[in-house]
């Protein structure tokens, strides 16, 4: 029990470092060169967004969110806020990218095939019909049905960030396996690691609203 409360700590400390960092830099942005960069409306002192399906508003100067039934945590919140801060919107040129077609993906693939591929194939690889439950639950993730494996959705991250999951169902003879893609202006948007996170916290999201049905 001691050890598991120790790990806690100590993830804690790991994500609030970098929260912290990224809301002293959010306070010092201009809002509306942010707006302008991130093609995101700004008005009466809060940027509107859409994350994983769901309205919310971004306060500023004081970073806050508002809006959508599940509360962000802190790999949501950086993304935003590094998005914010760093990111740009580009308009997709069409073309969807595997993990190691993103600048630096080839270096990180072996992290993100345990901690994402192998997690969604996992997760949902033996539960296609829960995965499609989730994803064509109206007014949730809006996602678009694609005609690849078992079962696949193109659906919005980040408001004009697009992702994909495609899923096969494991047999007797072959374990279930996934993909994820990304629309290509996903890449002036997030770097390779914050990809990584993206499809980490999207999974999440899929396994919490599994487990609240």
């Amino acid at each position: 029990m001691a050890h598991k409360a120790f790990e806690h700590y100590n993830k804690h400390q790991r994500e609030a470092v970098p929260l912290s960092h990224y809301l002293d830099r959010y306070r010092l942005i201009d809002p509306e060169e942010a707006s302008r960069r991130c093609a995101l409306p700004f008005q009466d002192g809060a940027f509107s967004l859409r994350f994983l399906g769901e309205s919310c508003r971004v306060a500023f100067p004081e970073y806050g969110t508002e809006g959508g039934r599940f509360p962000l945590g802190y790999a949501e919140n950086i993304l935003i806020l590094r998005y914010l801060c760093e990111g740009t919107y580009a308009e997709s040129r069409g073309k969807q990218l595997s993990y190691n077609e993103i600048p630096w993906g080839d270096f990180y693939y072996r992290n993100f095939e345990g901690r994402c591929i192998k997690r969604l194939a996992f997760s949902f690889g033996g539960d296609i019909p829960g995965f499609k439950r989730i994803m064509e639950e109206p007014g949730r993730f809006r996602a678009e049905p694609l005609n690849r494996g078992d079962a696949a959705y193109r659906f919005e991250f980040l408001s004009g960030l697009f992702m994909s999951l495609i899923i096969w169902e494991g047999d007797e003879e072959f374990p279930p396996s996934s993909q994820i893609l990304f629309d290509d202006n996903f890449v002036s948007a997030f770097t390779a690691e914050d990809a990584a996170v993206a499809a980490e916290v999207t999974i999440s999201r899929l396994k919490a609203l599994r487990r609240s049905a």
